[in-house]
């Protein structure tokens, strides 16, 4: 198929451009456009996976370079957000821009374009703090910071459409994805960074609990949504159904390091009290009823597999030079 992916260059959309690429479809991959002329982490992809690139420089936010990107495609995985929460404290105008907006920009390309899919990215932060657990689709909604309301907005808007002018559209929810070239601004680089260069854990809140996924897999549920037309009109969960705490995930790491963990608190990393999402731990039912898909690393082994990969990853000094573990990355 014919496919745009939004988002490209970051972390989860180079894993999938690559995953895509590999089971043979036409990628044409939407990065943000910058006078480096960067493709974000898509220059570190295999270059035979960049041969094989259309790549599309533009801005989500731009209706008329989205109509463009989308001109031609048949099925759109849009990942394109900002997903900073601390981020989001600071400057949530962007927020409102970036994910509200250039979702709206996506949608209305799709219906001009007569696009057979389109899958809108989510996240597990519009729950909230866990009200019960397993967390499944129809859990309540309940957004904790401006980043997860931006996230709120735009999913209602997708699927607002669907019911309005039967847009072909669906929802994926990624839990906690993890893996090599993620953010420092995530809680699992900034562990493995600081064991790696300080030797000194610096974290906000240590209890709260998270259902992380590896990349591969987050990667593998947006193929399996982009091929199926079960995600239509659907909202569907991706996680582990694996539940482990902060702090004990800074201990997991360690040990596989090799390091004795000094942790110690670093109140500029502590959200606000009431905005701390305490409790995530993903039902996955849904994916596998719908899209025949399941994580291959789930459990704690599979989370120590899945943390092994991204701490080899980090220990290449190529890799692990563009952190800088010694500032809060928000």
């Amino acid at each position: 198929m014919k496919i745009l992916v939004t988002g490209a260059d970051g972390f989860i959309g180079s894993h999938l451009v690559e995953a895509l690429i590999k089971r043979g479809h036409q990628v044409r991959a939407f990065v943000l456009y910058n006078s480096f002329n960067s493709w974000g982490w898509l220059d570190d992809v295999n270059q035979s996976v960049r041969d094989s690139l259309d790549v599309f420089a533009g801005d989500i936010r731009d209706p008329h370079g989205v109509d463009a990107a989308v001109s031609g495609q048949e099925v759109i995985l849009n990942l394109a957000a900002l997903i900073a929460i601390p981020y989001s404290y600071h400057s949530p105008d962007t927020y409102i821009d970036t994910n509200i907006k250039g979702t709206l920009n996506i949608l209305q390309a799709a219906r001009r374009h007569n696009v057979s899919r389109v899958v809108q990215t989510s996240t597990s932060e519009v729950y909230g703090t866990a009200q019960y657990i397993p967390i499944d689709e129809k859990h309540p909604l309940h957004p904790q910071s401006p980043y997860a309301a931006s996230k709120v907005g735009a999913d209602q808007l997708a699927l607002s459409f669907h019911a309005s002018f039967d847009l072909p559209v669906g929802i994926l929810r990624p839990f906690n994805t993890y893996g090599p070239r993620q953010s420092a601004r995530a809680v699992i680089p900034t562990i493995i960074s600081q064991l790696a260069t300080n030797r000194e854990v610096k974290l906000g809140a240590l209890s709260p609990t998270r259902d992380f996924t590896f990349v591969e897999d987050t990667a593998s549920g947006f193929i399996a949504a982009a091929e199926s037309d079960a995600i239509i009109g659907e909202t569907i969960n991706l996680g582990s159904g694996f539940e482990i705490s902060v702090e004990d995930t800074a201990k997991t790491i360690a040990k596989l390091m090799g390091i004795d963990l000094k942790l110690a608190n670093d109140k500029q990393r502590d959200r606000p009290k009431n905005s701390e999402v305490e409790r995530l731990h993903a039902s996955i039912e849904k994916a596998e009823k719908l899209l025949k898909w399941k994580p291959s690393l789930d459990g704690a082994e599979g989370f120590k597999i899945g943390l092994q990969r991204t701490i080899d990853w980090f220990s290449d000094p190529n890799n692990l030079s563009r952190y800088k573990a010694d500032r809060y990355n928000i």
